[in-house]
């Protein structure tokens, strides 16, 4: 019997996920042999964050068990990858090392907020599960004062994030009678709101943000944080609580094997492919450049599309067939308003020659799809 081919995928998100749901749905267990492997064993859509911070949701009813896999044919190794050797094909964790024939590194961006002087100290990172009750707590308590939300480094994951967190925050603090007293300061190191959609898209949003008397200040380049004093690289903010979007890297690893220079992310073209044979990449351990000083957004619908365009030419590969497929760069964020609607950023990163985005209007049946889209994530990958 011929040896059947083991596809090995680092990271149990939604690049990881759709990558090997779409290869197990093309082809049973005995073609070919999938492995997840992920420090965690839980996988959560990103947005749900801002659900637990504004009460509607715990984290506990918001996680599926990358355990789950096992029903499916598709091991799951909850482990920390410590080396990847791209020569010899294999991976090594804390406690094996296991030897690949495909490789998809989906491992995701890292949050790395040590590099902001005194923010650890100062501030809390908006991005992390661990701090989502306590930020949750502080809005629930405060009475007057200076709140302001920080992107401290681009790219970041999921770019509509922090405006629709100061929506919602605008939105709790309204409901307890003290919008009045607190002002909202949203600061950030580009001159636009969201450079990645584009300058109509990024108008829409600043008047969303800004009728909501959310203040938006522009290209503010973070140096250092101190005691409710954030240090621009032009001047100075005061705030009572600080909600900071940190710098994101690639994990160490990544740069340890040589897939990425330092503190940058692995650089991809609409195939996915690494310089390595038969080694791929997708989702936010990637950068993947559309068009000059432009890449495709850190965000979960893209590295969803680039896994399944993975799987398909891994598949494609282990039938002996020629046909490969390119990532079609399609996909849409939702943001949400604060006044239970959302509308939708449309993106086409490869549209002729440049990237087209569109804002939908705030609609009610937005919010809908977007609860359902976390649903329907969780039920059919898990």
């Amino acid at each position: 019997m011929a040896n059947i081919p083991h596809v090995v995928i680092l990271g149990g998100g939604f690049g990881g996920l759709s990558a090997a749901n779409e290869l197990r749905n093309a082809l049973p267990s005995s073609q070919v042999k999938i492995t997840v492997i992920d420090k965690k064993d839980w996988f959560m859509v990103g947005f749900v964050k801002l659900w637990i911070i504004n009460g509607t949701r715990t984290f506990e009813n918001s996680t599926g068990s990358l355990n789950e896999l096992q029903k499916k044919e598709i091991d799951f190794i909850k482990d920390e990858i410590l080396s990847i050797n791209l020569e010899d094909k294999n991976v090594t964790t804390k406690t094996k090392e296991i030897s690949f024939d495909f490789l998809i590194i989906s491992m995701g961006a890292v949050l790395a907020p040590q590099r902001i002087p005194g923010l650890e100290q100062n501030g809390f990172n908006l991005y992390d599960h661990n701090h989502l009750l306590e930020i949750r707590k502080k809005l629930e308590s405060i009475e007057s004062g200076k709140i302001a939300i920080s992107i401290m480094g681009m790219p970041y994951k999921c770019p509509p994030a922090p405006f629709e967190a100061s929506l919602l925050i605008d939105s709790m603090l309204r409901k307890r009678g003290v919008r009045d007293s607190v002002q909202i300061d949203f600061y950030s190191p580009a001159p636009i709101t969201l450079p990645a959609a584009g300058l109509e898209v990024s108008k829409q949003i600043l008047e969303l943000v800004n009728s909501e008397q959310i203040v938006f200040h522009n290209s503010c380049k973070i140096k250092s944080v101190e005691s409710k004093k954030l240090i621009f690289e032009n001047s100075e903010a005061d705030f009572d609580l600080l909600l900071a979007v940190p710098p994101h890297i690639a994990p160490k690893v990544i740069y340890d094997s040589g897939l990425a220079k330092a503190s940058g992310f692995i650089p991809i073209d609409r195939d996915c492919k690494t310089p390595f044979e038969n080694v791929f990449a997708i989702g936010d351990v990637t950068s993947l450049t559309v068009v000059e000083n432009m890449a495709v957004p850190k965000a979960g619908i893209f590295a969803e599309g680039e896994g399944i365009t993975v799987a398909k030419n891994i598949i494609s590969k282990i039938q002996s067939k020629e046909e490969s497929v390119l990532f079609d760069g399609k996909g849409g964020c939702f943001i949400e308003s604060g006044r239970d609607t959302a509308s939708v950023i449309e993106v086409d990163m490869f549209s002729q020659s440049k990237p087209t985005t569109s804002l939908t209007e705030l609609t009610s049946d937005n919010l809908s799809k977007k609860i359902e889209f976390e649903k329907e994530r969780l039920s059919k990958w898990l």
